[in-house]
């Protein structure tokens, strides 16, 4: 691949990595859809690694599907971007500068949370977000090593 060619995918990659963080602070701080419409009198947190995602499947008969895929798969697929993109936007491209990346955006947006009174502090949710991070990084790896490996054979 080209050097240009390159630049214009870093490029997209930045751009696309801006967007998606964006959204992700839409969604999980403001987005109506998710109760998120007025300030809550108390902060609430869960502390208790592991709590909130065996509550979520003890009950998930209570809950429904949709309630317990939203909180336990929908941790983890809100971050796979973010470990698709954070390679094609950083210079540092290594699978824990990734993860603890994930983890400390993850971190943000539960604190944002805690402190803005809109959503729960949980720790269950950093451990899936970060998960999801990794996740993404590794589908970022074959990604690259399929386009690599494509590159090697049109030559």
């Amino acid at each position: 691949m080209s050097a240009k060619k390159r630049r214009r995918y870093r490029i997209l990659g930045k751009i696309l990595f801006i967007l998606y963080i964006l959204f992700v602070f839409y969604f999980l701080l403001v987005s109506e859809s998710y109760g998120r419409t007025g300030e809550m009198q108390e902060y609430r947190y869960n502390l208790v690694l592991f709590k909130e995602i065996k509550r979520f499947f003890r009950y998930r008969e209570q809950l429904g599907t949709f309630a317990t895929a939203a909180n336990l798969l929908g941790n983890i697929l809100v971050f796979l971007p973010f470990g698709f993109f954070m390679p094609m936007a950083s210079k540092d491209r290594s699978f824990l500068g990734t993860t603890v990346y994930s983890l400390t955006l993850s971190l943000a947006i539960e604190l944002s949370q805690l402190f803005l009174k809109v959503g729960c502090f949980d720790v269950d949710d950093l451990l899936l977000n970060t998960i999801g991070g990794m996740l993404g990084y590794l589908t970022f790896i074959v990604c690259n090593r399929i386009r690599r490996e494509y590159e090697e054979r049109t030559k």
